[in-house]
């Protein structure tokens, strides 16, 4: 048994504006000194921010070693996927509020990027819709209390918000037979000079109820009056990704809780740590608070308008130490990982590459060094390892199903 074969990984950092200032430099032992924004701690193979990974103690690109090694990817993941990576596993510090957006489903990845190739639309223009001919569906489990946007509210409670809200009361006309897809199409195809006309006066009650604390985290109005701040527009003017806040589902996840955002379902990370596994994919469809392009057609093509009740994933245990946050997605699964100080951990043989990250805790595979807090390493298909908890310990560990 070659136990030489977990090897250290080394993330890539990823400075957006949103990102928080602490939590990721602390987690991976660094000072922030200049106060920059450390947003997302990437772990995988994609073109943006390809880790590197340790072998025999020289640096060497992930994506590099498995182009070497393909069938450290496993028979299944070469045969579903090809010769790479089918996940991108992440650590997100959301400190300001991220896009409404949504992602395509696999076909319709597939179409679109062929239709904007063909149409000679380069893969960096900023009006590019499809990156890539993957899809885009996502899982994420929370660190710290964490919020966002999640799918369409029930029709009546959208009649309710439409009622309630008294800068809303000319929306109404758009929701006579309880369509959503009307009401939404309506506000996002509006003449700009009429959003301004209806928000001007929400940001002026926001404003002053936010100035003397009178609105809470489970309040749309809260978010509302801070995206007012974070994405006023230049002129006076006001991102209609505002409405959305209100016809969204508001929801509170705790740590340990997550979340899965499949194809077409609109979404907005708005405040918490998260970690984060996806199909490694660029594709995002916005739909306000931001100041990137808005392809409203295409939005309309491929939003799920379909109401959501949102479901809180708690993980089930797959044995004492070990809980899997299951999906419908075939390119990626989440576990978490809990050991004692003291404990040992023999891992299931995995038919695909695992990629595993110590979010607290110390743990050491056996046979080789130890890894500890913001650490991580990579573990190719098909080979069998054991940890031992140096003490108390939470490991993610992102595999193929």
């Amino acid at each position: 048994m070659n136990w030489q074969q977990v090897f250290p990984l080394e993330g890539v950092v990823q400075h957006y504006d949103w990102g928080g200032y602490d939590y990721i430099p602390q987690l991976l032992g660094l000072e922030n000194k200049e106060q920059q924004p450390y947003a997302e701690l990437w772990m995988g193979t994609h073109p943006r921010g390809a880790s590197v990974v340790r072998k025999n103690g020289q640096p060497v690109s992930l994506s590099q070693l498995l182009s070497g090694h393909p069938e450290w990817l496993g028979e299944k993941v070469l045969g579903q996927f090809g010769a790479r990576l089918p996940y991108l596993f992440k650590v997100l510090d959301v400190r300001q509020m991220l896009s409404i957006q949504a992602h395509p489903n696999k076909k319709q990845a597939e179409a679109g990027f062929q239709q904007e190739n063909e149409a000679g639309i380069p893969l960096d223009a900023p009006r590019r819709n499809f990156k890539d001919d993957n899809h885009k569906p996502e899982v994420m489990v929370a660190i710290t209390e964490f919020w966002l946007l999640h799918g369409f509210r029930r029709e009546s409670e959208v009649a309710r918000v439409l009622e309630e809200v008294p800068e809303f009361e000319p929306l109404q006309q758009f929701f006579t037979h309880r369509n959503i897809y009307e009401l939404y199409k309506a506000i996002m195809e509006m003449p700009q000079a009429e959003v301004d006309q209806l928000l001007h006066p929400m940001d002026k009650r926001l404003r002053l109820l936010a100035e003397t604390n009178r609105l809470k985290k489970e309040q749309p109005e809260y978010w509302a009056a801070r995206a007012f701040v974070q994405n006023a527009l230049p002129g006076g003017r006001y991102d209609r990704g505002i409405f959305s806040i209100f016809l969204l589902n508001l929801m509170r996840v705790m740590p340990g809780q997550g979340a899965y955002q499949g194809a077409g379902i609109p979404h907005a990370y708005l405040e918490g740590v998260n970690v984060e596994l996806m199909a490694n994919s660029d594709n995002v469809f916005r739909g306000g608070l931001t100041t990137k392009h808005v392809d409203v057609p295409v939005l309309l093509e491929h939003l799920d308008f379909r109401p959501v009740e949102p479901r809180i994933l708690k993980g089930e245990p797959i044995s004492r130490a070990e809980w899997a946050y299951y999906t419908p997605a075939p390119d990626f699964q989440l576990n978490r990982i809990a050991l004692s100080a003291g404990e040992f951990y023999q891992a299931r043989v995995s038919e695909g590459p695992e990629i595993l990250f110590v979010l607290e805790g110390a743990v050491t595979p056996v046979g080789c060094d130890t890894f500890t807090r913001g650490q991580a390493f990579f573990v190719p298909a098909g080979h069998p390892f054991a940890l031992h908890g140096e003490e108390d310990t939470v490991i993610y560990k992102a595999l193929a199903p």
